[in-house]
Parts: C-alpha cells; sequence; structure tokens
C-alpha cells in the first residue's frame, strides 16, 4: 500500500514538474518585445534623455508640416528645385558658349570675358553639387551597409555621423536603434542562460530523488516526497515571477485598484513573516501614522512589493538584527520604507540590485524579487530606490502618488 502510494505521489509530482517546465520554457522564449501593447513606462533598454511612448505624427501630411522629419523634407525638396533651375541654367549657358566659340576673337572683350566667367562659374558649381551630394549618399550609403549588416544579425554595427544636419540626426537614430537590438538580443540570450541555471539545481534534485526510489535505494517516504515537492513549488514561483516580469514590461499587467490602507497592509506582511524572524532571531516592526488616509493600489500587488522587500531583507539580515518597515506622507507622496541592519551592499552592486537575476553568491532565490518589485512600483506610476553601505545595512523606499 505504502509502496502505491508512492509511486503515484512519485507520479503525480514528475507530471507537475514536467508542467512547470514546460511552461517556464514558453515564458523563456517569448520575447518581451514581442507584446503589441505600449507600457505607459518606458522599458529598461530605453534611453534615459528620449520621450516615452515615441511622439509621432498623426499622418504623413503633418509630418511635412511638423518636426524635423518635415524640415528635412523641405529642405530636400528645395535642393532639388535649385539642382533643376542649375541644370537648365547650365545647358542654356553651355549652348550660348559653344554657339560663341567660333566668334571668340571678333567679340568685343566684355562678352569675351562673361562667356569665361560663365564657364569657371559653371564648373564651381558643378564642383560644389558633386560636394553636397557626396556629403549626402555618402552617409546614406554607409546606412544601407550598415542595416545589410545587421538584417544578418550584427547588433555591434555602427555608422559614422557625418553629413548634414538631417543626415547626422538619421545616423544618430540608426545607431539608437541598433543599440537598443543588441541589448535586446544581449537581455534575450542573458534570460535563457539564466532560465537554464535557475532549472537545472531543482531538477537535478527532482531527478536524483526519483532515479534513487526507482532503482530501490531509499522508499519514497514523506521526507522524500516532501523534498520534491518543495522543488516543484521553487519552479512554480520562479515561472509566476517571469510571468509577472513579462507583464510588467509588456504592458499587459491589470491593476484592480480599490482603496487600500497602506499601514494595515504592512501589518499583515510584517505579521506574515513573524514566525520565520523569530528562527532567525530578527526583530520586525512597523511605524505607520494613524491617520494615514487610504490610497487607490492594487493591494495584491503592494502586498506582492511589501513582501518581496521584507523577504529580501529577512535574507541578508544577521542573527540579532532587525527590520523595519514606515509608512508616512512626504510631499503629496506616499512613502514606504524598509530598511535593515543586514550586511549591506557594496557600492559597485548598488545600481544593479533591481535588475534581474542580481543576487549575491549564497543567495537561494531567484534575483527576481526586487525586480519584480521595481516593476509593480512603476505600474502604480510610483519610484523606487534603495541606499545602502556595507555593514551597515539597506533602505529601500518607494513612493505612491496620492491620486
Amino acid at each position: 500500500m505504502a509502496s502505491r502510494q508512492g509511486r503515484a505521489a512519485t507520479s503525480a509530482t514528475s507530471q507537475e514538474v514536467a508542467a512547470s517546465a514546460r511552461d517556464l520554457l514558453a515564458m523563456a522564449l517569448k520575447s518581451p518585445m514581442s507584446s503589441p501593447h505600449r507600457s505607459p513606462h518606458p522599458p529598461r533598454w530605453w534611453p534615459e534623455n528620449e520621450p516615452w511612448p515615441p511622439n509621432r505624427p498623426p499622418d504623413w501630411r503633418a509630418s511635412l508640416q511638423h518636426g524635423p522629419r518635415g524640415r528635412f523634407f523641405w529642405r530636400m525638396g528645395c535642393l532639388f528645385i535649385f539642382l533643376l533651375a542649375f541644370a537648365i541654367f547650365g545647358c542654356v549657358s553651355l549652348v550660348w558658349l559653344v554657339s560663341g566659340l567660333p566668334h571668340l576673337g571678333g567679340e568685343p572683350e566684355f562678352w569675351r570675358g562673361l562667356r569665361i566667367a560663365m564657364l569657371f562659374i559653371g564648373l564651381l558649381g558643378f564642383f560644389l553639387i558633386g560636394r553636397t551630394l557626396r556629403r549626402i549618399t555618402q552617409p546614406i550609403g554607409d546606412m544601407m551597409d550598415a542595416a545589410d549588416r545587421i538584417a544578418e544579425g550584427n547588433y555591434t554595427t555602427r555608422v559614422p555621423e557625418r553629413g548634414p544636419r538631417e543626415v547626422r540626426k538619421l545616423a544618430h537614430a540608426f545607431n539608437s536603434m541598433s543599440e537598443r537590438l543588441q541589448l535586446n538580443d544581449e537581455q534575450r540570450r542573458r534570460l535563457l542562460a539564466d532560465i537554464s541555471h535557475e532549472l537545472r539545481t531543482p531538477l537535478t534534485v527532482i531527478q536524483g530523488n526519483l532515479e534513487g526510489m526507482l532503482d530501490g535505494i531509499y522508499q519514497p517516504e514523506a521526507v522524500h516526497l516532501e523534498s520534491l515537492l518543495e522543488e516543484t513549488r521553487l519552479l512554480s514561483r520562479l515561472i509566476e515571477d517571469l510571468r509577472t516580469l513579462a507583464d510588467a514590461e509588456s504592458g499587459t499587467l491589470q491593476l484592480r485598484r480599490e482603496p487600500t490602507d497602506l499601514g494595515l497592509l504592512a501589518h499583515e506582511v510584517i505579521a506574515s513573516f513573524r514566525a520565520q524572524a523569530e528562527a532567525a532571531n530578527v526583530k520586525l516592526g512597523v511605524e505607520a501614522r494613524p491617520d494615514l488616509p487610504s490610497i487607490e493600489v492594487d493591494p495584491a500587488r503592494i502586498r506582492q512589493v511589501l513582501t518581496n522587500l521584507v523577504a529580501n531583507a529577512l535574507r541578508y539580515t544577521n542573527h540579532q538584527g532587525a527590520i523595519h518597515v514606515q509608512c508616512g506622507l512626504k510631499d503629496r507622496l506616499f512613502e514606504v520604507t524598509v530598511s535593515d541592519t543586514g550586511r549591506g551592499i557594496a557600492a559597485a552592486a548598488l545600481p544593479h540590485i533591481f535588475e534581474r537575476y542580481t543576487k549575491s553568491s549564497d543567495s537561494r532565490g531567484s534575483g527576481l524579487g526586487l525586480a519584480i518589485a521595481k516593476d509593480l512600483v512603476e505600474a502604480h506610476g510610483g519610484q523606487i530606490d534603495a541606499q545602502s553601505a556595507v555593514g551597515q545595512g539597506t533602505t529601500i523606499t518607494f513612493t505612491l502618488p496620492v491620486n
């Protein structure tokens, strides 16, 4: 009977692991750039000095009337008209010069000098026009060659920013596009590598336990089945974290806003960590103003933010340390601070703590908690920041707009 129950539990665990792996690989292969929805916040690769969403004219008529694109077309049109007029003038002048060559010796000095002057002016004009066209066509030719290399997958291609002002702007936009494509490709490759790494450990544990049970090394006892179940839960959490990140970055994350008491929410989150904190000999505290008004947020998502921040603080706080959560109002913004007395973060690593898979070498987590917290706060229109020093603990503060 026990053997039959063990085989059934092992089969159920295997099916759960297979389903989790399929979902996780599907999430990995889905590019965050593939969604047609536009996020109210720019993605991580968007340049800080450019507006989001991009400003675009409503149609081609507006593009010819407003902005640098319209000025470029008008200047190109004026240049074309000038070249056409100069070509007509040059042809007429050439005919006049050729027709007067047989009589050049018998003409008055004024007309002879005028013909020679027009000849030099024509040569100079053709030289200047050729130089202008070369300044325009060479950079465009460089961009055409670079576009072919990018189409072949070489995203490191850049073009020199030279030529007229409009052509330089076009080259700058081309280089920015190439940089974004390169960054997106690097993020995709890094994501696949990180997911493979995260999958390897729990799958190795599951495989080892299942093979041991099948080979009869040990019986399918509760302790082994509980270990397998914990690894499948780890995979499920990783899948859910990746889904949340993908939804936040693609703009498809749905927020169910309702009036929420942030102080009460902070107390509930702290209460959920009491047992874990007591086992680690870490003190937990929360402080919230009693007159704090309600705020229109998604309580489940903000709870997830607080949970990730407190869990991260508890992970890196030593025994007999302390974690404190404070809620208040500052400059018409709701401000929530999570501070700890842990080991702290080095100055070189501090700017990267909200990036995916950023974690210490001895951490058992996925490295997604702070990245998810940042995306969820920004989805609510807020901001998040961290201050830390080695040996002096860490303080993470996020703000949410009142309205």
